[in-house]
């Protein structure tokens, strides 16, 4: 069970579910923006990377609170694992629009993901280690190793 502290690292299941983040939203993009061409995989493959990153930061915030002694202090935001998980997923929520806004689409003007989309997204790096908790028995062992 993925809880607060951890002892151990995750790195393939973090890979594997930011992978999944991040190639949803590489569709969503697609779906959401005019790209002229194939202009919105060079843009997507951004968000997988951060998608990944994201979720391997959420997966082992209590591993890395646990190791820096932070998780003892009491400091109102940086000690606590859930509040940590919502910064990084508001971070990226805000990183994945902000990017969907600076780029030019075919009318020359920027465009923007749908507020729903990135939420969606947000919302799934921050339950990521809620959600492999309760799948990790049906994952295979090459994710869970």
């Amino acid at each position: 069970m993925v809880t607060e502290t951890t002892t151990t690292l995750l790195i393939k299941p973090a890979i594997a579910f930011g992978l999944i983040i991040g190639l949803y939203e590489l569709f969503l993009i697609h779906a959401d923006e005019n790209f002229r061409g194939s202009h919105w995989f060079g843009h997507g493959l951004q968000s997988v990377i951060l998608a990944i990153l994201a979720v391997f930061i959420t997966m082992n915030t209590g591993y890395f609170l646990d190791i820096t002694g932070l998780s003892g202090m009491g400091i109102p935001f940086i000690s606590n694992y859930y509040l940590v998980n919502l910064a990084v997923a508001l971070i990226f929520a805000i990183k994945v629009y902000s990017v969907s806004a600076v780029v030019k689409g075919a009318g020359g003007r920027g465009m923007h993901e749908k507020w729903y989309h990135v939420l969606i997204v947000a919302i799934l790096v921050y339950a990521s280690p809620i959600i492999y908790q309760y799948i990790q028995a049906f994952l295979p062992p090459i994710i869970t190793g």
